[in-house]
């Protein structure tokens, strides 16, 4: 099934992009390398991603995902018979350099394929490069609503939501509850990040919509790790509900501040954080009632997921999380695309054909089955995690929960 092509690039681009494949593909499934070898030669794929600065705790998690992918793959036969081999850069957390990074693995190593990267910061530069060259480029951390609105027709993005719509459940839950047990007020603090703000800022739209006042808003900058001062005023605020638009670090970072300060609050909500399995030791254990909306669960009953799950702790000691869920349903697009399509080269045939097919199909991975609008938003929803009884387990929606939603939350 395909959408109609369109020309994507100019002459010169075609045959830069074509030199390089070094041939054009064929209709075996057999499609060129990038130094133009025999069809059983390796799948290339290249990725950047942030291994090092802002974003370097939840980058090791995609690469463990990207890795955990390619293994699983090449044990069980490789994509159209070939195995597939990662060529991986770490851009440092840094914008410039991982739009280099794409230029590089693009025009200089001849990569066949070409995987996203994670944050919206990076996602965004690195998504035009592979737009410029005709890639396909499916990513597993770009959830911000501006990624979806700079006319990326190639992208597509590996989770059930974008991150606007992440809290989209609990927003429904709370504006639900009865008049006198609803919370009045609450305060938002995000990182100065697209993914973080969306998330905190989605949830902010609709509670403000449905009567909850704002009593504090602070956003800050990626590299904070003193949150003393916005801490307090949050305290000062006595807001009824603290949500946090967050990465890993300056979660925990405002969670210790905030406890210090004695603020109990009736809801907190991080986004990103407490999936990670170091975040109870990080805040001292104290996680009781703390929600986080997922994309991803190891109890889900998707048929691919076990198969996952299995193979992942067996070869890691401990089960994936969100962001290795994400990075190998980064694979299992690409991969469902070019099994489809019989092709596997940088060819702009080839690409615009893995393209075309992602746009007219539904995708089974391990975070459920995926679609896509024409601007590359899943369309789908997250669910809502909570610590209940020292686990974190999904509490919305109903229909799916693990547990009860706890509210107001017990003391931190």
């Amino acid at each position: 099934m395909h959408i109609p092509n369109h020309l994507r690039l100019g002459a010169l681009v075609a045959t830069a992009a074509l030199v390089l494949s070094g041939c054009l593909s064929d209709n075996s499934g057999q499609g060129a390398g990038a130094a133009g070898a025999e069809g059983g030669d390796p799948i290339n794929i290249g990725i950047s991603l942030p291994l090092t600065g802002d974003f370097s705790e939840p980058g090791k998690g995609v690469q463990r995902g990207y890795e955990a992918w390619a293994k699983h793959v090449n044990e069980n036969g490789g994509l159209l018979g070939r195995q597939v081999e990662l060529t991986i850069l770490d851009d440092q957390s840094n914008a410039d350099r991982v739009a280099a990074d794409y230029e590089k693995l693009i025009n200089q190593d001849g990569v066949d394929l070409v995987f996203g990267p994670f944050s919206t910061r990076l996602v965004v530069p690195a998504a035009q490069v592979a737009k410029d060259y005709g890639f396909l480029f499916v990513e597993p951390a770009g959830a911000a609503e501006e990624v979806f609105t700079q006319g990326f027709d190639n992208l597509f993005y590996a989770a059930p939501a974008i991150a606007d719509d992440h809290y989209n459940h609990l927003a429904e839950a709370i504006l639900a509850m009865p008049e006198d047990q609803r919370p009045k007020t609450a305060a938002y603090a995000a990182m100065d990040d697209p993914f973080a703000q969306g998330t905190a800022y989605g949830l902010k739209d609709k509670l403000e919509a449905g009567g909850i006042r704002t009593v504090a808003d602070e956003v800050y900058p990626p590299n904070t790790t003193d949150f003393g001062s916005i801490a307090a005023k949050i305290a000062d605020s006595k807001a009824d509900i603290v949500v946090g638009g967050s990465q890993y670090q300056d979660a925990v970072n405002l969670i210790v501040a905030l406890r210090q300060l004695g603020y109990q609050p009736k809801l907190a909500a991080f986004s990103t954080a407490p999936t990670n399995p170091e975040f109870p030791k990080a805040i001292g254990q104290q996680t009781e009632g703390i929600l986080s909306p997922t994309g991803y669960t190891p109890e889900a009953a998707y048929p691919a997921n076990k198969e996952f799950v299995d193979f992942y702790t067996q070869s890691h000691g401990s089960g994936p999380t969100e962001d290795e869920a994400n990075a190998w349903t980064t694979g299992e697009v690409v991969a469902a695309a070019v099994e489809a399509v019989g092709c596997a080269d940088p060819t702009p045939e080839c690409q615009q054909q893995l393209i075309d097919w992602l746009h007219g199909n539904e995708v089974d991975t391990v975070v459920g089955p995926l679609s896509w609008d024409e601007a590359g938003r899943p369309k789908g929803a997250h669910l809502i995690q909570q610590y209940v009884d020292g686990k974190i387990q999904i509490v919305l929606p109903e229909d799916t929960r693990e547990a009860e939603l706890i509210y107001p939350k017990p003391a931190w």
